[in-house]
C-alpha cells in the first residue's frame, strides 16, 4: 500500500512541471501577442512622429503637442555652399509631409556662394508654390548677403521679415576675392611658367604676372561678371520685398550692413521679433489657431562620438591639399565676410 502512495506522489510531482510548462508556453504566446498588437495600434495613431528620412530628426519646438498641423522651422545656419547639405535634407523632409501647412525660415548665415545662395532660394521657392505654404522669415544675429537673398524665397505679404533687435543685416552685393603673389614669389626667384590655351585661362591667377594691358582686360571681364551678378542680386530683392521703389532698392545694395532698427526704416526687414512671432505670424497666415498647430523644427542625427565631441564630427574638414585648392579657386559670393573661402561649409 505504501508502495502505491509513493508511486502516485511521484507521478503527481512530476507531472506538476510539465503542467506548468505548457500553460508557460501559451501564456508567453498571449502576451507577445497583445504587444504586437499595442504596438501595431501605437504604430497607427501616431504615423506622423516617426522618421521616413534618416538625414533629420523631427523635434517639437512650441504649441500644442497633439495637433497634427505643423509649422515646419528650417535653419538656414551657417556659410550657404549649396548641394546636398542639411538645409536640402530638411525641405526634402517638408516636401513629402503633408501635415506641414507653413514655414518658419530661421535664418543666422553671413551667405555664402553665389551659385548655393541661388539653389537655396529657388528651392524653398518652387516648394511654397507647389504646396501653396506661406513662408515667414525670422532673423538671427546674422542675415546678410546670401543670408538676406535667401530670406527673399517669402511669400510676399505684409509683417513676413521678422529681425531680432541685435540682427545684422544687409551686405547686399557680390565678391570675387583675388590675391596677386606674383611679386612675393618673384623675390625668391620663382616664376609662374604655366602652359595654357589662351591668355585668360589663368584669369585670377594669384601667381601669374601680367601685362597691364592684360591685368586691365582680366579686370573688366571679372567686373562684368560680378555686375550681372549684382543686378540678379537686386532683382531678387525687387521680387522679395516689392513695395521698395528703384531709389530705395539703389539705397540698400550698396554692400553696407545694417542694424534691425536701420533695416526696418529702410523697408529690408517688416518687424522686431523673436522666433515665437515669426511662428504665430506663420500661424495666422496659414488660417490656423496656435492651439491646433504644432512647431517642428529638425536636427542632423548624431552618432556616439558626436554627443562625446559635442558635434564636431559635423562639421566639415579640409585635407591641405583640398584646402589649397579652395584657397587657388576663384570664386563668386553673397557674403559678409573678409576671407570667404575659408568659411565653414556647413550648408
Amino acid at each position: 500500500m505504501s508502495d502505491e502512495v509513493n508511486t502516485a506522489h511521484s507521478r503527481v510531482v512530476l507531472e506538476q512541471p510539465r503542467h506548468w510548462n505548457r500553460w508557460k508556453g501559451r501564456l508567453a504566446w498571449i502576451i507577445t501577442s497583445i504587444s504586437v498588437v499595442v504596438a501595431i495600434t501605437a504604430l497607427g495613431a501616431n504615423a506622423e512622429y516617426f522618421q521616413k528620412n534618416p538625414k533629420v530628426i523631427e523635434h517639437y519646438h512650441s504649441l500644442s503637442k497633439a495637433a497634427r498641423d505643423k509649422i515646419a522651422i528650417v535653419e538656414i545656419r551657417g556659410a550657404i555652399m549649396g548641394g546636398d547639405g542639411f538645409a536640402r535634407h530638411q525641405l526634402d523632409q517638408v516636401k513629402v509631409d503633408n501635415a506641414i501647412r507653413a514655414i518658419v525660415l530661421r535664418v543666422d548665415s553671413p551667405g555664402g556662394t553665389v551659385s548655393g545662395s541661388d539653389e537655396l532660394h529657388y528651392r524653398i521657392k518652387k516648394l511654397a508654390a507647389e504646396r501653396n505654404l506661406p513662408v515667414v522669415v525670422s532673423m538671427g544675429s546674422i542675415a546678410a548677403s546670401g543670408g538676406y537673398y535667401v530670406a527673399m524665397a517669402n511669400s510676399g505679404q505684409d509683417e513676413i521679415i521678422f529681425a531680432e533687435p541685435s540682427t545684422v543685416t544687409g551686405s547686399i552685393g557680390v565678391i570675387i576675392p583675388h590675391f596677386d603673389f606674383s611679386q612675393l614669389l618673384k623675390r625668391f626667384e620663382i616664376l609662374d611658367d604655366s602652359i595654357t590655351s589662351g591668355p585668360l585661362k589663368e584669369m585670377l591667377s594669384v601667381t601669374k604676372e601680367r601685362s597691364p594691358e592684360l591685368a586691365k582686360r582680366e579686370r573688366g571681364i571679372v567686373q562684368d561678371l560680378v555686375d550681372e551678378m549684382f543686378n540678379r542680386f537686386k532683382d531678387i530683392v525687387r521680387k522679395g520685398r516689392p513695395k521698395l521703389n528703384e531709389k530705395a532698392i539703389e539705397d540698400v545694395t550698396t554692400g553696407q550692413v545694417f542694424t534691425a532698427q536701420q533695416a526696418i526704416k529702410l523697408g529690408l526687414v517688416d518687424k522686431i521679433g523673436f522666433l515665437e512671432d515669426a511662428i504665430s505670424r506663420a500661424t495666422t497666415l496659414a488660417g490656423l489657431s496656435e492651439d491646433s498647430v504644432r512647431a517642428v523644427q529638425y536636427k542632423q542625427p548624431q552618432g556616439i562620438f558626436d554627443d562625446l565631441l559635442g558635434g564636431a564630427t559635423q562639421a566639415r574638414s579640409f585635407n591641405t591639399l583640398e584646402m589649397v585648392v579652395e584657397l587657388a579657386t576663384p570664386r563668386a559670393w553673397y557674403l559678409c565676410s573678409w576671407w570667404p573661402m575659408l568659411t565653414t561649409n556647413s550648408l
